[in-house]
């Protein structure tokens, strides 16, 4: 699997993916409009800020996450996978992918990432890839939502 940029129909393929408002509440955070339309979804994914990816296999999209910096760490958001994908192990190639990339462009302590706690499918998988809840030291963007963070040091 590849982590390349996303051109537009990558994105628009992504957009189909949380379509549903369920799910879009659980993916996007705050920023980003609901009900949208393509151009309102690509420009509120920041792609100009943010440093975004999307993970290629055999030719097809099969996940979307970006990474800035937070806090001192490499911060990973707006995961998601393609949903006839998921439980599939692309979640952990993508995060790895995402790690990879934030160590390359960060000087960061580790990584962080915010899931809603209903979310215990993503839970499940953040703490098997070594992430941990820990308090967040500002106010909450959204209610109901954990912080994790992987303090592992990045490559040299």
């Amino acid at each position: 699997m590849q982590c390349i940029k996303p051109e537009q129909p990558h994105l628009l393929e992504v957009m189909e993916w949380v379509r549903n408002p369920k799910v879009f509440d659980i993916w996007a955070g705050p920023g980003v409009r609901f009900p949208f339309t393509a151009e309102t979804f690509i420009h509120d994914l920041k792609l100009d800020e943010l440093h975004s990816r999307v993970l290629i296999d055999n030719g097809q999209v099969v996940a979307f996450g970006q990474t800035y910096q937070r806090l001192g760490y490499t911060h990973l958001g707006r995961l998601v996978v393609k949903p006839d994908l998921q439980g599939k192990g692309v979640g952990t190639e993508l995060i790895r992918q995402l790690m990879a990339i934030g160590d390359q462009e960060f000087n960061s302590k580790g990584y962080s990432l915010f899931v809603l706690k209903a979310n215990t499918r993503a839970k499940k998988l953040y703490l098997k890839l070594g992430f941990k809840v820990q308090e967040y030291p500002e106010i909450m963007p959204l209610a109901d939502c954990l912080y994790m963070v992987n303090d592992h040091e990045p490559a040299a």
